[in-house]
């Protein structure tokens, strides 16, 4: 029940970020749903697809789409008052990165995987939705610019695989690898701590 609330707020985030950016690149409403749903489930059908996990979450709860569909839609109508809750989505942002860490890092580690493809799971759940709205917008995606995005969905899986490995109760290491990684989250932000940027320019 406590990843699922915050994948809930997480998905419904996500889909009003993603409308907002359709929105700033002039899309229909086709579009920003499209772009909605690619960031906020994409990563999980990625996720999916890659670990063999069927039937893919939306088709198992269809719910899900009309959550963010209707997310997408609310943002549409009202989209400065969206705008203007831009440290509010930061919050549920970062409360959605990690929990969606937790979720992909479990359904690889209840396959039995190993810590590289349980921590490869997570970051693809918490990111990749990211990634592909981003890319579907023609732009270079924010995990990929010095943003602390994917190290935290890494320290998150890490934390969650390491304390499954300890046989903590399940329940209780995706709380803790929640806040962790909730925490560390905030901190980058607060602080501004960003992945060093490698900048190449060839001389003539």
């Amino acid at each position: 029940m406590f990843l699922l609330v915050l994948y809930i707020i997480g998905i419904t985030a996500e889909g009003m970020s993603g409308a907002l950016i359709a929105g700033r690149h002039k899309m229909d409403l086709i579009g920003v749903l499209f772009i909605a749903l690619a960031a906020a489930i994409g990563g999980g059908s990625i996720r999916d697809i890659l670990f063999n996990h069927y039937p893919l979450t939306w088709v198992a709860h269809p719910e899900y789409i009309i959550i963010v569909c209707t997310a997408a839609l609310l943002t549409t109508l009202i989209p400065s008052v969206i705008a203007r809750l831009e440290k509010l989505f930061l919050v549920l942002d970062a409360l959605g990165l990690v929990a969606f860490a937790v979720i992909g890092a479990e359904i690889a580690r209840a396959q039995g995987l190993g810590v590289v493809l349980v921590v490869s799971s997570g970051v693809i759940t918490a990111v990749f939705g990211g990634v592909l709205r981003d890319i579907f917008c023609g732009i270079v995606p924010l995990v990929f610019r010095k943003e602390l995005y994917a190290g935290v969905a890494i320290l998150t899986s890490l934390i969650y695989y390491g304390l499954s490995v300890l046989e903590w109760d399940l329940q209780v290491a995706s709380i803790v690898a929640v806040i962790s990684g909730f925490i560390v989250r905030i901190l980058a932000i607060w602080y501004k701590i960003s992945v060093p940027i490698f900048s190449y320019g060839a001389k003539e």
